[in-house]
């Protein structure tokens, strides 16, 4: 019986905003050797071509029908990963805050999440395919786009932890603006939750890392220690299955 080699591990991370999804994601992929797909990149991405193309992203309705219009490129180098839309580089882009207060509304719409979520099984099939592995983030991984990771993983963190992460560690500041920052969280954590579409859950079989009181560095070496262990016992079952 042959197996997939223990180093095309598929991880998936789920989580809230400011948890510190992206940077564990890239750290960990980059330190064990896999690759790595930003999943709200492409959320923002098409909610971004939208914008730009004059489609209402209150009408889900008309976000519906121009869902499959825009061509998504997601470049999966931990070191630099990349999306392009229709050939265009849409990295800086996308990270507007117009952008931003969009997303949740365009990612909601049903035919959005099917034709990403298509997508992200794609990547995620290559990866194993060519023994590569991948660290695969977003809110709804575990759960609906990849039920079968081989490690599923879910990031949380305080809302006051995470506002003061996404204010830039309170520098530059003021308790305003931390506020302002928090309640933001708050509701597109209740918009990402709420959603009929796979919304943002943990997983049963997630293994949840709190990383209010954890440094960055900290979450990564739980993770990568985690990733490891499954690793290992990946290779002690194709030891096992192939009688050796």
């Amino acid at each position: 019986m042959e197996t997939a080699a223990p180093s095309a591990v598929i991880v998936a991370i789920d989580g809230p905003s400011g948890t510190g999804k992206s940077s564990t994601s890239k750290a960990v992929a980059a330190k064990l050797g896999l690759r790595y797909l930003d999943t709200g990149a492409q959320y923002r991405a098409i909610t971004w071509w939208m914008i730009t193309n004059g489609v209402d992203t209150d009408d889900p309705h008309a976000v519906a029908v121009a869902a499959g219009k825009p061509t998504l490129v997601s470049g999966t180098d931990p070191a630099a990963p990349t999306i392009t839309v229709d050939g265009q580089d849409a990295a800086g882009p996308i990270r507007t805050q117009e952008v931003t207060s969009k997303v949740s509304a365009v990612s909601a719409v049903p035919e959005v999440r099917t034709l990403i979520t298509e997508l992200q099984r794609a990547i995620a099939a290559e990866a194993a395919e060519a023994a590569a592995g991948i660290v695969v983030e977003g809110r709804d991984i575990g759960t609906t786009v990849l039920p079968d990771a081989d490690l599923k993983i879910f990031l949380t963190a305080s809302a006051e932890a995470r506002a003061a992460r996404r204010s830039g560690e309170l520098r530059g500041k003021d308790a305003a603006d931390l506020a302002a920052t928090k309640d933001a969280l708050i509701k597109r954590d209740a918009a990402d939750s709420g959603r009929k579409t796979s919304p943002l859950a943990k997983a049963a079989d997630a293994v949840e890392v709190d990383t209010t009181e954890l440094t960055l560095d900290q979450v990564i070496e739980c993770v990568v220690t985690l990733v490891e262990e499954r690793r290992g016992a990946a290779g002690d079952t194709g030891k096992r299955a192939g009688g050796q």
